[in-house]
């Protein structure tokens, strides 16, 4: 597995919980990426570590869903969210997907076959 973006560059794109790691999220991200670096026609270096780097935010929102209103009193908090399945869930997976030419994370999130396999989600 070839880990192309970094803890600081995830965090440059999504305020995190210094508290959880990022480590689970970028090795997840980078799994998919392996397979994108596979396919014919795949990506650049630079727009392979893009992907990761959203992926990675995309897998991180997962874990800890981001606020889109707060109010102090009476307490109240709103988190982003978006019915839907796969990447199109988060702004940072449909970024991933608007970056990914190979259509790998397109097919991913529609449940389609690609490259062989199945892919039905992309939880971590």
């Amino acid at each position: 597995m070839a880990i192309r973006t970094t803890e600081a560059a995830v965090q440059g794109i999504i305020e995190v919980d210094s508290s959880i790691a990022l480590d689970p999220f970028i090795e997840g991200a980078s799994a998919l990426v392996d397979d994108i670096a596979a396919l014919d026609g795949s990506p650049n270096a630079t727009r392979l570590e893009l992907i990761e780097r959203y992926l990675s935010a995309h897998f991180y929102t997962l874990r800890d869903p981001r606020p889109v209103s707060e109010r102090a009193g009476p307490v109240s908090q709103t988190f982003q969210s978006k019915v839907d399945l796969g990447f199109n869930s988060s702004h940072y997976g449909q970024m991933a997907i608007s970056l990914d030419n190979t259509g790998l994370l397109t097919s991913a999130s529609k449940g389609k076959v690609a490259g062989g396999v199945v892919w039905l989600s992309d939880g971590v």
